[in-house]
């Protein structure tokens, strides 16, 4: 499954070998991307965030956030306390994170740390595009 920070930095990935030969995203991602085109500063930047969401909607099967997430949401808030983290202070990424646990599935991310102190969950860091 590929997080947000994934989806948004594809077309600047270098090496996509760090990627699945088949890549899935959440519902929870599909969501994140829709905030962007209302929070836009300038026209130029909405039509670009709803061009990530629109490739996103059509390159990717977005897997509902159903009652197995619902569940894992709870492992993950409670996994995040345990690391001293809130839960709320990334809640996208706790929900996809959950997400990923209930499909099962490892978490492909440029933001490895975002993903820190989440029992059971198998990271696979991307390489950012802008860090060396």
């Amino acid at each position: 499954m590929l997080d947000t920070s994934t989806v948004i930095l594809l077309g600047q990935l270098s090496d996509s070998t760090s990627l699945p030969k088949d890549s899935i995203i959440s519902t929870i991602t599909l969501a994140e991307l829709s905030v962007g085109p209302h929070v836009a500063r300038t026209s130029r930047e909405r039509v670009a965030r709803q061009a990530h969401l629109q490739q996103a909607e059509s390159d990717f099967e977005a897997i509902p956030f159903g009652p197995d997430a619902a569940r894992a949401f709870g492992r993950v808030a409670a996994s995040l306390r345990a690391a001293d983290r809130k839960p709320a202070a990334r809640a996208y990424d706790a929900l996809i994170a959950a997400s990923a646990l209930a499909e099962n599935v490892p978490i492909y991310t440029c933001n490895p740390d975002d993903f820190h102190g989440i029992d059971g969950l198998e990271v696979r860091s991307v390489p950012h595009p802008g860090r060396n």
